[in-house]
């Protein structure tokens, strides 16, 4: 589903908007889907466990804490996000592998890019209330994005005719 965030807003005046701050790296530059959470710092583990999981429908928001210092996404966790069929990834951090990143099909946002790694040392929160760029997302929500930003609704949202 191709999806355009003016137009959701112009006909959802309600949804949440984030304030504008990330930029897309994936190979889909318009995704969305029922939110699911990951909260971690400089540790993507979590996110390499639920990139194994079947994530149709489903848009992953991990709260990185906004670190510029690690990278919590790379080309081999978003190709296995692809693979499950994950929708997109929302990364409050940053993203590495962007030249793959970017032939991925998968909506990928984030901050910005940065060539180190995570350390793995099992640490991070699943599916938890996480809040950034002035909003919360909250699991079992929905978070739509494209190039013009990233908006959340409590509920499913449809694209006007």
């Amino acid at each position: 589903m191709h999806y355009i965030t003016p137009d959701l807003c112009d006909t959802y005046p309600d949804v949440l908007v984030l304030e504008p701050m990330f930029s897309n790296f994936g190979g889909h530059d318009s995704f969305g889907g029922q939110i699911v959470t990951v909260k971690c710092f400089e540790d993507n583990s979590v996110v390499k466990e639920q990139v194994a999981l079947d994530g149709h429908g489903k848009v992953m928001v991990v709260d990185g804490g906004g670190s510029m210092r690690r990278a919590l996404l790379g080309d081999m966790l978003a190709e296995q996000a692809a693979k499950n069929g994950w929708e997109g990834i929302i990364v409050y951090g940053c993203v590495r592998d962007v030249d793959v990143l970017a032939q991925t099909p998968l909506g990928i946002q984030a901050l910005a890019s940065h060539p180190m790694k995570t350390d793995k040392r099992g640490i991070g929160d699943l599916n938890v209330a996480v809040t950034f760029a002035g909003v919360t997302f909250r699991p079992g929500e929905y978070v739509y994005a494209d190039n013009n930003g990233i908006i959340v609704s409590p509920n499913a949202l449809q694209m006007p005719d």
